[in-house]
């Protein structure tokens, strides 16, 4: 029987082996790649920003490939509806006896790992609908409920730029967001080096390094890496002082913020320490490992106020100084 210790020893190797696969198709992004993965085994959802043009849907894909799982891509469009999304029941006729009987046609979100590409262009009905099952994990149609495939990931893209007739996601709905990836523009080394391996005539072949069960089996076993009530009453501080009304929250956050994070952010930055501990080998939780994620988990979840934006900050800012201001307290 495998130990715990074992086990780990097993999904470092395999944590190692899922970055250097990806890395022969995807240039750069390694932080990108990490989040991706932390947050997939921490059974938690994506939603991706970046500007076109920069491999998000090449940078999914390829992970569905490293991980031998199911892909799907729903583009979303103003006219998509919740059943091109859920799937719809269509009418069948028996040829033998004539009767007629309904049958479920299941539609694109039935995979383990779903791109949803430009989730902010598709009114909220649609929305909510990839929501729900992002909640759930099934989906309602005509009153009988279907269970979706495990693992089941969502990584939903926004562009930052264009704006003029989209449908910005509301806070409640961006809050059931584990992290938010923000993808930034490579190096030009890196530039130069996907210059070469798109315009040749190499093509790239990765390998299925995992299955759909040690996937489930990782998932698992993220829960039970120990953490201490140090960092437990260090992750509620730092979530807590991101709220303005708090008595004990920074002059900088009463100044900039308008709302802060719920628990839901807890949630997120304890299992995703725990995922981070995991990977590194750690045989518990650190503030170093709650440090890592702190910007994807916390990022969309800060709303700033006029004068926070009037003077051009964003919320990572202020994450950056919460984590200063801890650590000097330390």
């Amino acid at each position: 029987m495998v130990t715990d210790l074992e086990f780990q020893r097993e999904v470092v190797e395999k944590f190692n082996l899922i970055i250097n696969e990806i890395g022969k198709r995807i240039v750069g992004q390694k932080q990108v790649i990490k989040e991706l993965v932390i947050a997939l085994l921490s059974k938690g959802h994506c939603l991706i920003v970046g500007v076109p043009g920069l491999a998000k849907t090449m940078i999914v894909h390829t992970l569905a490939d490293v991980l031998d799982l199911k892909f799907s891509r729903i583009q979303f469009t103003p006219d998509l509806m919740p059943s091109d999304i859920t799937g719809t029941e269509v009418i069948e006729e028996d040829p033998i006896t004539k009767k007629r009987h309904y049958r479920f046609l299941a539609g694109p979100v039935f995979a383990n790992i779903v791109l949803a590409d430009e989730i902010n262009r598709t009114p909220p009905k649609t929305q909510s609908a990839l929501l729900q099952a992002m909640q759930e994990y099934k989906v309602t149609v005509n009153g009988i409920t279907y269970e979706l495939p495990r693992p089941f990931f969502v990584l939903a893209t926004q562009n930052p730029i264009e704006q003029e007739g989209t449908y910005p996601l509301p806070e409640a709905q961006l809050d059931r967001f584990f992290f938010q990836i923000n993808i930034d523009y490579p190096s030009k080394d890196e530039e130069k080096e996907i210059l070469y391996r798109t315009t040749g005539t190499v093509e790239t072949e990765v390998k299925k390094v995992t299955t759909q069960d040690e996937i489930l089996n990782i998932q698992s076993f993220v829960r039970k890496v120990p953490i201490t009530e140090y960092v437990m009453d260090y992750i509620i501080d730092i979530v807590r002082a991101t709220r303005p009304k708090e008595q004990s929250s920074p002059d900088f956050v009463k100044k900039y913020v308008q709302w802060g994070c719920g628990p839901r952010a807890q949630q997120t930055l304890t299992l995703a320490a725990k995922t981070t501990a995991l990977l590194k080998g750690h045989t518990t939780v650190s503030v170093e490992d709650v440090n890592e994620v702190m910007f994807p988990a916390l990022r969309h979840r800060i709303i700033l106020n006029f004068q926070a934006m009037a003077e051009g900050l964003k919320s990572d800012d202020i994450i950056q100084k919460l984590t200063e201001h801890f650590s000097s307290k330390q």
